[in-house]
């Protein structure tokens, strides 16, 4: 799962593939903003077939948070 949350993130926000690591903080570290974390989500949720809730989206701090969710979802 992280691997693939690593291509989306190269992908589509255009982050530096060597900066991804599961403890990366998405804005502080990858320079991920609130716009940017929208197009995430959309792209997460087309590609695994997920549906995230607003309210979850406070808790993405890290890259590693928005995987663990996405397997918690993926079961």
């Amino acid at each position: 799962m992280f691997e693939k949350v690593k291509q989306l993130l190269v992908e589509e926000l255009r982050v530096k593939e060597g900066d991804v690591t599961m403890e990366a903080e998405l804005a502080n570290d990858l320079g991920v903003n609130s716009l940017e974390l929208a197009d995430l989500v959309l792209a997460c949720e087309d590609k695994f077939g997920v549906t995230i809730d607003d309210e979850d989206l406070h808790t993405f701090i890290t890259v590693g948070d928005v995987v663990n969710y996405l397997e918690e979802k993926n079961g």
